[in-house]
């Protein structure tokens, strides 16, 4: 199968690069599957209904979110209801939505989980290593499941190779998000696992990490910690993430490469 991974959406002009490029991307790709990670396409801070649906209509399989899944306000009555975007699997129980899901398409079973880090991060999650263990159990790669895919939302890139090298040979990707600077280590593991420790963010570059330049300079400059709004940049987006071809008899990685399309970062 090949399978691509999008990560961070940032703000419009992100949600506008994906519903303009996945279309045509997945027939010349011959794209099986595509998992887009959305935790910042709404002005930079969560997702709503609408977007979702947009990303879905453009050819997405399943969203993904992060620390910022419950920034707008509309989206517990929606992932509530839709499956297909998931929230951190990490939360606690009676959170509303799911961290995973297990989607049946062409004949084939592929089974996504989403965690999000410890590192850093404020929000309270439970343990993103014991967690995985927990949900891969009943859905062995190979044997009840073609393809497993886990975004690893999270800060520290310790932790998120960590979490690479912790599913080596159980899952076909461990691909991070949440930095929003594509990382240049995407190789297979030596189990056989495709691994990124960040794919980037689908947005404009000429930005700090999706935002307009001034607002994250000036409190970097007078260190005042809330200096005027964040406000997305809205030059072209670049779409970043990570490809992968899986081994039909397997599910783990036959190779992989990033993406930067469509023009790469370095040109």
């Amino acid at each position: 199968m090949n399978i691509l991974f999008l990560g961070d959406v940032v703000g419009r002009s992100g949600r506008d690069a994906v519903v303009k490029y996945l279309p045509p991307l997945r027939k010349e790709w011959a794209l099986d599957f595509v998992v887009v990670n959305g935790d910042n396409a709404a002005g930079g801070f969560g997702i709503t209904g609408q977007i979702c649906r947009d990303f879905f209509d453009a050819g997405a399989d399943v969203i993904t979110g992060g620390d910022h899944i419950w920034d707008q306000k509309d989206i517990v009555p929606y992932i509530s209801q839709e499956k297909r975007l998931l929230r951190p699997a990490n939360f606690p129980e009676k959170t509303p939505g799911n961290g995973h899901i297990l989607v049946a398409k062409n004949g084939r079973k592929i089974f996504v989980l989403h965690l999000l880090g410890q590192v850093f991060h404020k929000e309270h999650a439970d343990c993103p290593f014991s967690n995985a263990d927990r949900l891969l159990e009943p859905v062995r790669l190979g044997v009840q499941v073609d393809a497993i895919i886990v975004d690893f939302h999270a800060e520290a890139t310790s932790e998120k190779t960590a979490m690479g090298q912790y599913l080596d040979g159980r899952v076909s990707m461990v691909v991070g998000s949440h930095t929003h600077i594509p990382t240049a280590d995407a190789r297979v593991l030596k189990g056989g696992t495709a691994y990124q420790t960040d794919a980037g963010m689908c947005g404009d570059y000429d930005s700090v990490i999706g935002f307009e330049k001034t607002g994250p300079l000036e409190k970097f400059l007078s260190k005042i910690p809330k200096f005027g709004k964040l406000e997305p940049a809205a030059g072209a987006a670049t779409l970043c993430g990570l490809l992968m071809e899986t081994d039909e008899k397997t599910g783990l990685a036959k190779s992989c490469k990033p993406v930067q399309f469509p023009q790469a970062l370095s040109g």
